[in-house]
């Protein structure tokens, strides 16, 4: 770990504040980036196991009208770190989005989707495992199974997130642009593919406070901050290439007790169906990082024609 006395106001990629600078973490420098990012993510108290969580809104945004809440998005993930010998940080975790009745915040079983008027069932999102390294420089995009492929190894510069300090607090974000083929191809797919390629992208916004981030006592730091995500249109809406997207609008955190942000009926429902996802992985695994779309098409069948 890097150390740094602060004087005056450090400046990092994005923002300055003396508390960019240290005392514990440079947050100018890649090592500094490092763990400052995985004791938010996880706890580098090797192996102890950490939740994070977002709740919020799934709308639909279509062409020359208004957008629309269709969904509540409920969901949440548990975390382990494992540090490799070269440095290299495993961050293990398992993660669900559960789909929710926007009045009765009731775990969906099925949907009425008003734009079309059809009656879908819901496919929660349940991702196992979604693994990656934490390095002291930015990775490579994810090849969800090969689909993106990354081509010649590109030098990678230090992972320097662009910080900024207001009063007490720090923020950062991390935007996530991607186009890929999709694993949902209209030929097979044609209810449930938004064509052939995949477009999404997300924001992730931490706010955490000055004194915790550049506290060595502590091995992991709470944050607070908002997740958005622009997809497709779900698969299981049965909306095809009709012109529009999903945009989900979550808060977002972290916390020792899933019960002080859920609704019993939630983690009730989790616990029925989705129980192992209450663990993180105990160990790194070859298997790939797949994101819902790919989980998708391993493990549904394409819908029969409407009406058929």
């Amino acid at each position: 770990m890097e150390t740094s006395r602060a004087s005056g106001s450090a400046r990092s990629a994005g923002g300055s504040g003396p508390g960019i600078g240290g005392p514990y973490l440079d947050l100018r420098t890649g090592k500094g980036n490092q763990i400052a990012y995985a004791r938010l993510q996880g706890d580098i108290d090797w192996g102890r196991q950490k939740y994070f969580w977002f709740k919020g809104y799934v709308n639909a945004v279509r062409p020359g009208q208004r957008a629309v809440d269709l969904l509540g998005a409920q969901g949440f993930g548990a975390i382990r770190l494992h540090q490799r010998p070269d440095g290299a940080i495993e961050r293990l975790c398992r993660e669900i989005i559960l789909y929710t009745d926007l009045g009765s915040g009731e775990v969906l079983s099925e949907w009425r989707n008003p734009l079309t008027g059809e009656t879908v069932r819901p496919v929660h999102v349940a991702n196992d495992p979604f693994n990656y390294l934490i390095e002291d420089r930015f990775p490579l995009p994810p090849s969800f199974g090969g689909l993106n492929p990354q081509g010649p190894p590109p030098v990678r510069p230090p992972f320097i997130l662009p910080w900024h300090q207001h009063g007490d607090w720090l923020a950062m974000e991390i935007h996530i642009h991607l186009s890929y083929p999709n694993a949902l191809q209209p030929d097979r797919w044609p209810r449930e593919s938004s064509g052939p390629t995949a477009q999404v992208s997300e924001y992730f916004a931490h706010h955490v406070r000055v004194e915790d981030m550049q506290d060595p006592r502590l091995t992991s730091v709470d944050y607070r901050g908002t997740w958005n995500r622009v997809t497709p249109w779900l698969p299981w809406m049965l909306m095809g290439q009709a012109p529009g997207f999903c945009l989900y609008n979550c808060f977002m955190g972290t916390t020792a007790d899933l019960g002080e942000v859920f609704d019993h009926r939630v983690l009730d429902y989790a616990q029925e169906h989705y129980a192992k996802y209450f663990h993180a992985p105990a160990a790194w695994s070859e298997a790939p990082s797949l994101s819902s779309l790919e989980h998708y098409a391993r493990n549904q069948q394409p819908a029969q024609a409407r009406g058929a």
